[in-house]
């Protein structure tokens, strides 16, 4: 009985498969967070430039 829980690699897959998916989603959200942030510096410089050159003085 010891053996065939030795040899039994059922439980292995599904160990490795939620590992992969952690993994993933871990480089997901981290991929999100800084095209977020890329993204939130570029149309903030714009917006910056845009309301300078709109300034009348």
């Amino acid at each position: 009985m010891l053996r065939r829980f030795v040899e039994d690699e059922n439980g292995a897959t599904a160990v490795e498969y939620g590992l992969i998916l952690a993994v993933l989603s871990l480089v997901i959200i981290t991929g999100f967070g800084t095209a977020s942030s890329a993204l939130q510096n570029l149309l903030g410089d714009d917006n910056s430039r845009l309301a300078n050159a709109l300034k009348t003085d």
